[in-house]
């Protein structure tokens, strides 16, 4: 969703058509050409439709993944959010299926289910699974991600050939062919707290109290001391391109296009800039531990540099980040922590494991390349190691971290291509 609705904007002239009449100071002009033509939805209509819970169904586009207890929860992007009994890893339960347009991220803290719905957030009781309902909205928290105005929620754009009629007076001017363009603007868990898990790529976190997430531009607090009642404090600004948030030890760690971020938040409600870790243009999840940090760099659609490399970054003194070292991978992805073992999408191409307590011998101390397990991102889960990727999700015995033994897999019917 991220940049699509921001960066799917533009005219492309096909083709200019001049009928010129008797008279010679005037023509009659029509242009045919395509455009991608903004959709939209009037939030007051989502808001006013009854939400019900369907019973589970199969998967069509696997998008973020999180662990809560002995629940699987996959999102659906812009659809809904998937939520399967994982009690026994080897053999998932799909129980329910909760439709939210405009659904691209999730947490959950003790038994609430956050989700966004386009600009609004989103609030779900699941402490009885067979029995989920919502208990609140917040409206208009995710205004970045769209344009939100009296003509309504642009949701998408779609390609259309328009073509239109005019007459254009010639006298004060040359006849020439012109093309233009159009633009469409828009404006893991605290041990005292019953948190959920994300994956690298999530764009929700928990922390302290607190639900944390961020768009394109800036990061967003909200007080969930009342885990029904989320209190949308404050945005801070972070510069254009912010892509994903990992918490650890008070700290939170976010990734964009161009660098990592670093914010201390001792105080929860007000988390404040400790340092940039600036790297090339390209997508760029991170994790990290007590003395480094894990970040991924790839290239793709809209990731522009041409890097894929796996960097690590001494975070000893978390207000001068260092480069230690740069590895070059394929296409990585996300990537997640287990003790001295760190597991690494790498899209397409497969799902690497390393061994990384010597952080400057990585490329040496590979334990296995599944090149078959086309991977996105990894939740390393207290029974198994859960892995997402556009054929599905599959899950992982890593008792023994160099040999990952397969347990289950959910596919998707029609897989898409990472």
């Amino acid at each position: 969703m991220k940049n699509f609705l921001n960066r799917s904007l533009g005219l492309l002239v096909v083709s200019v058509i001049m009928l010129l009449s008797s008279c010679q100071d005037e023509a009659m002009t029509t242009e045919t050409y395509r455009a991608m033509v903004p959709v939209y939805l009037q939030m007051s209509d989502i808001r006013a439709r009854q939400m019900v819970v369907e019973p589970g169904k199969e998967l069509e586009n696997p998008g973020k993944i999180y662990l809560y207890g002995d629940l699987l929860l996959i999102n659906e992007p812009l659809k809904g959010i998937h939520i399967l009994d994982n009690s026994n890893p080897a053999a998932p339960v799909n129980l329910n299926f909760i439709p939210i347009e405009g659904n691209v991220d999730l947490a959950v803290n003790d038994n609430m289910l956050y989700a966004d719905n386009y600009v609004d957030l989103l609030v779900f009781d699941i402490s009885n699974i067979r029995a989920i309902k919502q208990v609140e909205r917040v409206e208009n928290v995710f205004n970045h991600l769209y344009s939100n105005s009296e003509t309504g929620v642009i949701i998408t754009f779609k390609d259309t050939v328009i073509t239109s009629t005019s007459i254009r007076d010639f006298r004060a001017e040359n006849i020439f062919l012109t093309s233009s363009s159009l633009g469409f603007s828009s404006n893991f868990s605290d041990a005292s707290r019953s948190y959920g898990q994300g994956g690298s790529m999530a764009r929700f976190t928990l922390m302290s109290g607190h639900l944390y997430a961020v768009d394109d531009y800036s990061l967003r607090v909200f007080d969930v001391e009342e885990p029904a009642s989320p209190q949308h404090l404050k945005n801070i600004e972070l510069g254009w391109g912010i892509e994903t948030i990992f918490p650890f030890q008070g700290n939170l760690f976010i990734g964009s296009t161009t660098g990592m971020h670093i914010y201390e938040a001792s105080t929860p409600s007000d988390p404040t800039r400790l340092a940039v870790f600036e790297h090339a243009q390209a997508c760029d999840p991170v994790v990290v531990n007590e003395d480094y940090a894990f970040v991924t760099l790839r290239s793709g659609n809209t990731c522009w540099n041409g890097v894929n490399q796996l960097q690590v970054v001494d975070i000893e003194n978390l207000r001068q980040p260092k480069l230690v070292k740069a590895y070059d991978m394929l296409n990585p992805h996300g990537l997640a922590l287990a003790g001295d073992y760190l597991y690494l999408a790498e899209g397409q191409h497969g799902l690497k494991s390393f061994k990384v307590s010597d952080v400057n011998q990585i490329d040496q101390n590979q334990l296995e390349f599944l090149t078959q397990m086309k991977s996105v991102d990894i939740i390393p889960g207290p029974k198994s190691l859960i892995v997402i990727g556009p054929d599905g999700v599959c899950q992982f015995d890593y008792s023994t971290p160099s040999r990952l033994k397969p347990l289950s897999c959910i596919n998707v019917k029609n897989p898409v291509v990472v």
